[in-house]
C-alpha cells in the first residue's frame, strides 16, 4: 500500500483530536478578564496536548514522506498510535476535573508515552517492510531522540506519584526535546 493513503488517514484522525481537545475547552462564565485566570490550568494544558499532537503530526508527516510503502504491520501500528493519542482530549479532561491530581498527571504520562512507543514501534516495522537501504533506514540510523523520550516518560509517570509539577515538567522536556524539527527526514517539502 503507498503512504500517502496512512498519511491521509492519520491526518484525518489527528484533526479531529484536535478538534475534540478544542471543544473541551470551556470558557468563562463572567466577562471579565480576570475571569481567564481561572481557565489557566485547562488551557495549559491544551496548548501543552495541541503541541504534543501537532509534533506527532509533523514528524508523521516526514516519516510517511520518506516512506515508500507500507504493509499490514505498519497500519495496525499506526493505528495503535492513533488510540492513544485519541486519549489525549480525555486525559486533559480528566487532569482538569480532578484538579490535575496525581493519578490523571500520571496517566497523562502513560498515554503520550504509549504513543511514542507506538512510534517508535513504526520506524522499525516501515524499515523491515522497505529494506535496509531504504530511506527511512538511512535517516532513522541509531534514534537515541526516540528512545530518551521514552525514558522520560518512564521516570515522569511514578514521579507524578510524588511531584506533579516534576512530572509536567518531564512531560514539557520532551516537548522541548522535538520542538526543534527532527533533521534526519528533512524532504524539502
Amino acid at each position: 500500500m503507498d503512504s500517502k493513503r496512512l498519511e491521509a488517514f492519520t491526518d484525518g484522525v489527528i484533526a479531529i483530536i484536535i478538534t475534540i481537545m478544542v471543544l473541551d475547552l470551556a470558557p468563562p462564565r463572567a466577562g471579565d478578564l480576570t475571569a481567564l485566570r481561572d481557565s489557566a490550568p485547562m488551557f495549559s494544558a491544551y496548548l501543552i496536548s495541541f503541541v504534543n499532537v501537532g509534533l506527532y503530526w509533523t514528524n508523521h508527516h516526514h516519516l510517511m514522506h520518506a516512506t515508500e510503502s507500507v504493509d499490514g504491520r505498519v497500519l495496525w501500528l499506526n493505528l495503535a498510535l492513533l488510540f492513544w493519542l485519541s486519549l489525549v482530549p480525555f486525559v486533559i479532561r480528566w487532569n482538569n476535573d480532578t484538579d490535575f491530581a496525581a493519578g490523571p498527571t500520571a496517566a497523562y504520562g502513560v498515554v503520550l508515552g504509549m504513543a511514542a512507543l507506538c512510534y517508535e514501534l513504526t520506524e522499525p516495522a516501515i524499515i523491515a517492510f522497505n529494506g535496509p537501504q531504504s530511506r527511512v533506514a538511512r535517516a532513522i540510523g541509531r534514534d537515541r531522540k526516540g528512545l530518551v523520550t521514552i525514558g522520560l516518560y518512564v521516570v515522569a509517570v511514578p514521579v507524578a506519584f510524588v511531584s506533579r509539577e516534576a512530572a509536567l515538567a518531564g512531560y514539557i522536556a520532551v516537548i522541548a526535546l522535538w520542538f526543534v524539527p527532527d533533521r534526519r527526514m528533512v524532504t524539502g517539502d
